[in-house]
Protein backbone atom coordinates (compact mmCIF):
# COMPACT_ATOMS: atom_id res chain seq x y z
CA UNK A 1 0.00 0.00 0.00
CA UNK A 2 1.66 3.45 -1.13
CA UNK A 3 2.14 5.83 1.88
CA UNK A 4 0.64 9.00 2.06
CA UNK A 5 3.28 10.97 0.91
CA UNK A 6 3.84 9.36 -2.09
CA UNK A 7 -0.26 9.39 -2.71
CA UNK A 8 0.22 13.58 -2.36
CA UNK A 9 2.83 13.94 -4.90
CA UNK A 10 0.99 11.49 -7.23
CA UNK A 11 -1.80 13.79 -6.78
CA UNK A 12 0.26 16.90 -7.38
CA UNK A 13 2.19 15.76 -10.21
CA UNK A 14 -1.05 14.63 -12.08
CA UNK A 15 -2.35 18.33 -11.97
CA UNK A 16 0.50 20.13 -12.38
CA UNK A 17 1.75 18.12 -15.45
CA UNK A 18 0.86 19.98 -18.02
CA UNK A 19 3.07 22.84 -16.50
CA UNK A 20 6.01 20.20 -16.38
CA UNK A 21 5.54 18.63 -19.88
CA UNK A 22 5.18 21.91 -22.42
CA UNK A 23 8.33 23.52 -22.43
CA UNK A 24 8.91 25.96 -25.33
CA UNK A 25 12.36 25.22 -26.42
CA UNK A 26 14.08 24.42 -30.04
CA UNK A 27 16.71 21.88 -30.04
CA UNK A 28 17.44 22.23 -33.83
CA UNK A 29 15.15 23.58 -36.31
CA UNK A 30 14.59 21.79 -40.02
CA UNK A 31 14.07 23.21 -43.25
CA UNK A 32 13.71 22.24 -46.63
CA UNK A 33 16.11 22.90 -49.20
CA UNK A 34 15.24 22.65 -52.70
CA UNK A 35 17.90 24.19 -55.06
CA UNK A 36 18.77 23.45 -58.14
CA UNK A 37 22.07 24.84 -58.18
CA UNK A 38 23.14 22.39 -56.09
CA UNK A 39 23.86 19.22 -57.00
CA UNK A 40 25.99 16.46 -56.22
CA UNK A 41 28.65 14.84 -57.39
CA UNK A 42 31.03 11.87 -56.98
CA UNK A 43 34.70 11.80 -57.06
CA UNK A 44 36.93 9.18 -57.38
CA UNK A 45 40.74 10.06 -56.22
CA UNK A 46 43.90 7.89 -56.43
CA UNK A 47 47.11 8.70 -54.51
CA UNK A 48 49.86 7.16 -52.77
CA UNK A 49 50.07 7.68 -48.63
CA UNK A 50 53.93 7.58 -47.44
CA UNK A 51 54.33 6.82 -43.15
CA UNK A 52 57.88 7.26 -42.36
CA UNK A 53 58.90 6.74 -38.67
CA UNK A 54 62.23 6.06 -38.53
CA UNK A 55 65.44 7.59 -39.87
CA UNK A 56 66.49 11.27 -39.58
CA UNK A 57 63.33 12.51 -41.13
CA UNK A 58 60.32 11.13 -40.29
CA UNK A 59 56.31 12.05 -40.86
CA UNK A 60 55.23 10.16 -38.25
CA UNK A 61 56.13 10.18 -34.47
CA UNK A 62 54.99 8.06 -31.41
CA UNK A 63 53.48 10.42 -28.78
CA UNK A 64 52.39 7.65 -26.49
CA UNK A 65 53.57 4.73 -25.27
CA UNK A 66 51.40 2.81 -23.22
CA UNK A 67 52.86 1.83 -19.10
CA UNK A 68 52.58 -2.08 -19.08
CA UNK A 69 53.57 -3.26 -22.72
CA UNK A 70 52.73 -7.13 -21.50
CA UNK A 71 49.37 -6.16 -21.05
CA UNK A 72 48.25 -6.19 -24.93
CA UNK A 73 51.42 -5.87 -27.09
CA UNK A 74 50.84 -3.34 -29.22
CA UNK A 75 48.06 -1.52 -27.88
CA UNK A 76 47.54 1.62 -26.94
CA UNK A 77 50.65 3.13 -29.06
CA UNK A 78 49.81 6.41 -30.50
CA UNK A 79 51.51 8.00 -33.61
CA UNK A 80 51.06 12.07 -34.56
CA UNK A 81 51.46 11.62 -38.20
CA UNK A 82 52.24 14.38 -41.19
CA UNK A 83 52.10 12.58 -43.92
CA UNK A 84 52.94 13.10 -47.94
CA UNK A 85 50.15 12.14 -50.43
CA UNK A 86 51.94 11.72 -53.67
CA UNK A 87 50.40 10.95 -57.44
CA UNK A 88 52.56 7.94 -57.54
CA UNK A 89 53.99 5.05 -55.45
CA UNK A 90 57.65 6.70 -55.65
CA UNK A 91 58.42 9.49 -52.45
CA UNK A 92 59.83 11.42 -55.38
CA UNK A 93 56.31 11.59 -57.64
CA UNK A 94 54.22 14.76 -57.54
CA UNK A 95 52.98 15.79 -54.08
CA UNK A 96 49.57 15.95 -54.02
CA UNK A 97 48.39 16.56 -50.26
CA UNK A 98 49.59 15.60 -46.81
CA UNK A 99 47.68 12.94 -44.39
CA UNK A 100 47.67 14.81 -41.23
CA UNK A 101 46.35 13.23 -37.79
CA UNK A 102 46.65 10.29 -35.32
CA UNK A 103 46.27 6.71 -35.53
CA UNK A 104 46.66 4.18 -32.08
CA UNK A 105 47.15 0.85 -32.24
CA UNK A 106 43.45 -0.42 -30.98
CA UNK A 107 43.48 -4.12 -30.22
CA UNK A 108 44.83 -6.57 -27.59
CA UNK A 109 44.11 -9.25 -30.30
CA UNK A 110 45.49 -8.23 -33.64
CA UNK A 111 46.94 -5.41 -35.46
CA UNK A 112 43.95 -2.95 -35.87
CA UNK A 113 44.78 1.04 -36.01
CA UNK A 114 41.98 3.76 -34.96
CA UNK A 115 42.27 6.25 -37.78
CA UNK A 116 41.39 10.20 -37.48
CA UNK A 117 43.02 11.39 -40.40
CA UNK A 118 42.41 14.72 -42.56
CA UNK A 119 43.51 14.43 -46.33
CA UNK A 120 44.42 17.84 -47.04
CA UNK A 121 45.21 18.68 -51.01
CA UNK A 122 46.91 21.50 -52.14
CA UNK A 123 47.04 20.40 -56.50
CA UNK A 124 44.73 21.82 -58.88
CA UNK A 125 41.02 22.15 -58.14
CA UNK A 126 41.39 20.21 -54.87
CA UNK A 127 43.69 23.08 -53.21
CA UNK A 128 42.85 24.00 -49.98
CA UNK A 129 40.51 21.02 -50.11
CA UNK A 130 40.22 18.16 -47.34
CA UNK A 131 38.76 15.09 -46.64
CA UNK A 132 38.48 13.82 -42.96
CA UNK A 133 38.57 9.68 -42.80
CA UNK A 134 37.97 7.68 -39.13
CA UNK A 135 37.55 4.51 -39.23
CA UNK A 136 39.56 1.32 -38.04
CA UNK A 137 42.54 0.58 -40.44
CA UNK A 138 43.45 -3.46 -39.99
CA UNK A 139 46.84 -3.20 -41.58
CA UNK A 140 47.29 -6.76 -42.45
CA UNK A 141 44.36 -7.37 -44.50
CA UNK A 142 44.83 -6.93 -48.40
CA UNK A 143 42.24 -3.87 -48.76
CA UNK A 144 40.98 -2.24 -46.00
CA UNK A 145 37.68 0.05 -46.11
CA UNK A 146 37.01 3.35 -44.00
CA UNK A 147 34.28 6.32 -43.93
CA UNK A 148 35.23 9.37 -45.17
CA UNK A 149 33.13 11.38 -42.80
CA UNK A 150 33.27 14.60 -43.56
CA UNK A 151 35.16 17.68 -45.68
CA UNK A 152 35.98 21.19 -46.68
CA UNK A 153 36.31 23.00 -49.69
CA UNK A 154 35.32 21.13 -52.78
CA UNK A 155 34.21 18.09 -50.52
CA UNK A 156 31.90 19.87 -48.07
CA UNK A 157 29.23 17.84 -46.29
CA UNK A 158 31.79 14.99 -48.36
CA UNK A 159 30.51 10.97 -47.63
CA UNK A 160 32.00 7.85 -49.30
CA UNK A 161 34.71 5.39 -48.46
CA UNK A 162 38.24 4.76 -48.71
CA UNK A 163 39.77 1.92 -50.07
CA UNK A 164 43.53 1.40 -48.37
CA UNK A 165 45.93 -1.10 -49.69
CA UNK A 166 49.78 -1.36 -48.45
CA UNK A 167 52.02 -1.52 -51.31
CA UNK A 168 55.43 -1.43 -49.82
CA UNK A 169 56.38 -1.51 -45.85
CA UNK A 170 59.55 -2.28 -44.22
CA UNK A 171 60.08 -4.13 -40.34
CA UNK A 172 60.76 -0.61 -38.94
CA UNK A 173 56.92 0.09 -39.36
CA UNK A 174 57.40 2.25 -42.62
CA UNK A 175 54.89 2.08 -45.31
CA UNK A 176 53.66 3.14 -48.82
CA UNK A 177 49.58 2.79 -48.97
CA UNK A 178 47.22 2.73 -52.08
CA UNK A 179 44.29 5.08 -51.24
CA UNK A 180 41.02 4.85 -53.74
CA UNK A 181 38.48 7.34 -52.49
CA UNK A 182 35.18 7.84 -53.67
CA UNK A 183 33.26 10.95 -52.60
CA UNK A 184 29.83 11.98 -52.73
CA UNK A 185 29.71 15.77 -52.18
CA UNK A 186 28.33 19.13 -53.23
Amino acid sequence: MASFASQTFLIIFTLFSPFFITINGEFSIQSIVTSTKRMEKMTHLHFYFHDTISGKHPTAMQIIKPHNRSAGGLFGITFMADDPLTEKPKSSSKLVGRAQGIYAFASQHDVGLLMVMNFAFFEGTYNGSALSILGRNEIFHDVREMPVVGGTGIFRFARGYALAKTVWSNQKGDAIVEYNVSVVHY
